[in-house]
């Protein structure tokens, strides 16, 4: 399926290296005075620039930038509304738009066409549907999440008027949880020509209590959907999560905290207090070791640093597409 929710509906299209990507917006309110500068600043964190303060610096004849892939730099990001927003006013009617893809570079993937990367889809792609767009991985690639930020940057400023707001961060890298060394320490791995795995961290403040359903529609369910259909998530926590099984119930719910341990959630039901979940990324697959040719070259050593305003996307289309509130 291409298609996410079914209130506020969102569907994406297109494929790394081919013309574009871009989506449909289907459910948003009439007379939504969009924010368009704010979209294109949540494109350029999902890229990377001007957001990592890392060493700059020259490997294979390519700069990166805090182990940002020298692609995601380059492309510019740059939205074409094709309906459904007139004068920075939504209509009510469906919004579709594209961001044409200005750095496709489909020939480096050549050697991909009968070749499979351990990793990555493109086996499965093959065998499921007899067929496989092998130029950098076609429906598989992260460059997709670009049009998923275009939708949530809408949904976010829908939540905003409701005075519900969503903020993600980066709180570790591998085994280093001091922000202040996460730069360098991305630096180095991709210097290295290696990746790094990381986790993300999401706040949700503003929920009024009583978001979600018992039984098969829990609000944490719905999060835990949107957020493992990230490219690379590995796994996803709300509250105390897993660290909750080396703890004493006492421990727990006892103490001044208990709070942090529901993370917002009870019963599957929003509580009024912040949400906060996590959600872990995989380090990528494709790198010069693993693969060891050039065309490695172009990927991030850490994909966790460009999934924050992609989770925080995510997020935010979750809500909006909850209809009783």
């Amino acid at each position: 399926m291409n298609t996410f929710g079914e209130h506020f509906t969102f569907t994406s299209f297109g494929e790394s290296h081919g013309r574009a990507i871009g989506g449909v917006l289907d459910g948003v309110p009439a007379g939504l005075h969009i924010d368009l500068t704010l979209i294109q600043s949540e494109l350029d964190r999902r890229a990377g620039r001007g957001k990592v303060k890392g060493e700059r610096r020259k490997a294979k004849g390519e700069e990166v930038n805090g182990g940002v892939s020298p692609r995601a730099l380059r492309e510019t990001d740059e939205v074409e509304w094709l309906s459904g927003v007139m004068d920075g006013v939504t209509l009510g009617t469906p919004i579709a738009f594209i961001i044409r893809n200005s750095d496709a570079r489909p020939e480096d993937y050549e050697w991909l066409r009968h070749s499979y990367r351990i990793g990555h889809a493109d086996r499965v792609y093959q065998e499921k549907y007899g067929i496989r767009d092998h130029r950098g991985g076609g429906r598989a690639s992260a460059r997709e999440t670009a049009a998923r930020v275009v939708a949530g940057s809408i949904a976010k400023q829908i939540l905003a008027e409701k005075n519900i707001h969503i903020e993600a961060k980066l709180v570790q890298v591998g085994e280093e949880t001091n922000a202040e060394r996460f730069d360098a320490y991305i630096a180095a791995i991709q210097q290295d020509g290696d990746s790094i795995g990381g986790i993300v961290e999401c706040r949700i403040t503003g929920m009024p209590i009583g978001v979600g359903e018992p039984i098969f529609d829990k609000l944490q369910a719905h999060l835990a959907f949107a957020m493992m259909s990230i490219n690379a998530c590995k796994g996803f926590e709300y509250g105390s999560g897993f660290e909750g099984v080396s703890k004493k119930g006492s421990e727990m719910y006892l103490s001044e905290n208990t709070r942090l341990i529901s993370g917002g959630i009870a019963g599957g039901i929003s509580d009024s207090t912040p949400i906060v979940f996590r959600c872990v990324f995989k380090p990528t697959a494709s790198n010069r070791k693993t693969l060891r040719r050039e065309a490695a070259g172009r990927h991030d050593a850490c994909v966790a640093v460009r999934a924050v305003p992609v989770v925080e996307a995510m997020a935010a289309m979750v809500l909006a597409d909850w209809h009783d509130f």
